[in-house]
């Protein structure tokens, strides 16, 4: 059973940057498609970014696009979340959540999509 730990949150002034890893254990990522989101208290969970189980097909939410990259690396069975130009609104507990796909260029951005999540890392952008 596909296992998620989140790691890389924490505490960056505005205008900085973090990358956030999602490790995988129990079973490759191969066949797993991987989403990115995000939670403020009183909110909705937020799709922030996405990617095919082949990795070649990125997404991402229009509030990211163009300051956040997403990549899964096969060989560290991990997938990152590469946050440039951080902003106060980007803070919130980011979790990572993976699906099993055989469609290799697809992938999916809603939290209802997933079946497996991580525990969350926080991420505060302040001055």
């Amino acid at each position: 059973q596909l296992q998620l730990v989140e790691s890389g949150g924490g505490l960056v002034q505005p205008g900085g940057s973090l990358r956030l890893s999602c490790r995988a254990s129990g079973v490759t990522l191969d066949y797993y498609a991987i989403g990115w989101f995000r939670q403020v208290p009183g909110k909705e969970r937020e799709g922030v970014s996405w990617i095919s189980s082949n990795g070649d097909s990125p997404g991402y939410a229009d509030s990211v696009k163009g300051r956040f990259t997403i990549s899964k690396d096969k060989f560290e069975n991990t997938v990152y979340l590469q946050m440039n130009s951080l902003n106060a609104e980007d803070t919130a507990v980011y979790y990572c959540a993976g699906r099993l796909s055989y469609i290799r260029h697809y992938y999916y951005t809603l939290p209802s999509d997933y079946a497996y999540w991580g525990q969350g890392t926080q991420v505060t952008v302040s001055s």
